[in-house]
């Protein structure tokens, strides 16, 4: 039986990271597929570069007023969301984070009474494991995820994390990143190897919003491990708090002519093509959506045995997995795959194929419908 088209309102934080890039790409698929799709935030999330008939923004306007301390972001939010879902009846608002979009979406439900639309929210990692443990934001977080009418999670760690840490007994469906495989796909990088590498040297990317629980830190020293043993470039794609620490230690560990920082980037994509490794230490990641688009782009992994990167990436098959301070570890890796051309291949082909078989757009976006639906009949 068919099913009728959804009106689905996305909100989540419009900066570089994996909850922003995977609610955007999410509404962009979703809207591809004939539900009419509408962003609410307070800017325009990071990758939307595109809008049609059934793809909306609508942006969150804070007011200052000299009798609050701090602009009530939350409060403008949930009225928001109240005046969309009215103007174009809404069937779903879809949160993204915990706090303060979880809180909202109850709000605005219950302002509405009975006419409400259903609320959906996608657990992404830190608003469990940083923002929600925070004692000042446990109670609201735990209200939070109890109140909507039906939550997912990134990853099986993630979802026996938000267990253990909030006693949750609601039920949480998991549902994994997807990447963008018409965007994010092997190709020859030439040009853009040239440019970085112009003398033939070895290839290394991170990608992440340099925040200390993304450990560039740890990248540059496990370059620099690697440095020592052949020629090398690391490319730093983002930015964010520990730039400027990165940069000084580069320049302590003597490999600062190797390190290119790049900044924010639209063409991510390209750069990670011309990559011939992937390095992404983190203390914690929830999933590890960078580490699959590079997967994505034919470029073997190392990363981090924490949190649900385990669940992506078989070690020793699509990449290796090193504690995030082992740096000696992660030097040695990184020299087995720059070094070995046959391992580098098996790993690549094996990467490509977890990615075709579980992290697809065309395997994932159904999964977030029938969640919908779901929510629908109930």
């Amino acid at each position: 039986m068919s099913r009728r088209p959804l009106k689905i309102a996305i909100t989540c934080y419009p900066v570089p990271g994996g909850s922003g890039i995977l609610a955007t790409e999410l509404g962009a698929k979703l809207a591809e597929r004939g539900h009419e799709i509408h962003f609410i935030s307070h800017a325009l999330p990071f990758r939307l570069d595109r809008f049609d008939v059934d793809l909306y923004f609508h942006e969150v306007e804070t007011p200052s007023y000299p009798l609050f301390k701090y602009p009530p972001y939350t409060l403008s939010l949930t009225s928001k969301m109240i005046e969309v879902t009215r103007q174009f009846d809404l069937d779903i608002l879809h949160v993204h984070y915990a706090i303060p979009h979880a809180t909202a979406a109850y709000l605005a439900k219950q302002s509405m009474g009975e006419s409400g639309p259903k609320t959906l929210c996608t657990l992404h990692g830190t608003d469990i494991t940083l923002v929600g443990t925070d004692r000042s934001f446990f109670e609201v977080t735990r209200f939070s995820i109890d109140a909507v009418d039906g939550v997912t999670a990134v990853s099986d760690y993630l979802k026996n994390k938000t267990i253990s840490e909030f006693g949750t007994q609601r039920p949480i469906t998991v549902i994994r990143n997807f990447v963008d495989t018409s965007r994010f796909y092997m190709r020859p990088a030439k040009l853009c190897r040239e440019k970085f590498a112009p003398d033939g040297e070895k290839v290394v990317a991170h990608l992440s919003n340099f925040r200390p629980v993304k450990n560039v830190i740890g990248v540059v020293q496990m370059f620099a491990k690697l440095r020592q043993r052949l020629p090398a470039k690391l490319l730093l794609i983002g930015d964010g708090p520990q730039t400027s620490e990165a940069y000084a230690l580069a320049q302590a560990l003597g490999v600062s002519a190797d390190v290119k920082f790049l900044g924010n980037r639209d063409d991510v994509d390209e750069i990670l093509c011309a990559a011939d490794a992937f390095l992404l230490p983190s203390h914690y990641e929830a999933f590890g959506l960078a580490a699959l688009e590079a997967m994505a782009c034919g470029v073997p992994v190392v990363a981090s045995r924490v949190g649900g990167v385990p669940e992506l990436i078989d070690d020793g098959v699509t990449g290796f997995l090193v504690g995030p301070d082992e740096y000696d570890e992660g030097g040695e890796r990184l020299y087995q795959i720059l070094s070995d051309d046959a391992l580098a291949k098996q790993m690549q082909n094996a990467g490509l194929t977890s990615v075709a078989d579980n992290f697809t757009a065309e395997a994932v976006v159904p999964l977030y419908e029938e969640e919908y639906y779901r929510l629908m009949d109930m």
